[in-house]
């Protein structure tokens, strides 16, 4: 589970990680991860959000897929630099996706992103 202090919540911290200036986009069949960093955030913990459309699947199918992902986030978001805004969202295809597959895809995604964001402030 992601603390409370790493969670985005709010629709507009969402809209700027999709629209923000600066922002990063890295994609595959099962999930697209956008990031962004705001120089207000500077030195503060990064946060995650997660987009799980009906086109994935009924509600079950979709609250299973966000636990997944929520999960395998919990591990991974000490490597995300300070300041940052990540939203994953997930593409129909995660759902019948198995965890080691959607590991897989998010390493290689985050580490995507991480190096635009770092291009982008070079």
């Amino acid at each position: 589970m992601l603390p409370a202090g790493h969670r985005l919540r709010a629709s507009s911290d969402f809209a700027a990680t999709f629209r923000g200036p600066g922002g990063a986009r890295a994609g595959s069949t099962l999930i697209v991860v956008h990031a962004n960093q705001a120089d207000a955030r500077a030195g503060q913990p990064p946060r995650v959000g997660f987009v799980v459309s009906k086109a994935v699947g009924g509600a079950v199918v979709r609250n299973r897929t966000k636990r997944r992902l929520r999960a395998l986030m919990a591990a991974r978001v000490g490597v995300l630099p300070s300041g940052t805004d990540v939203v994953i969202r997930a593409n129909p295809f995660a759902a019948q996706a198995n965890s080691t597959l959607l590991s897989v895809e998010l390493d290689t995604l985050l580490s995507k992103v991480t190096a635009r964001l770092t291009a982008v402030r070079a």
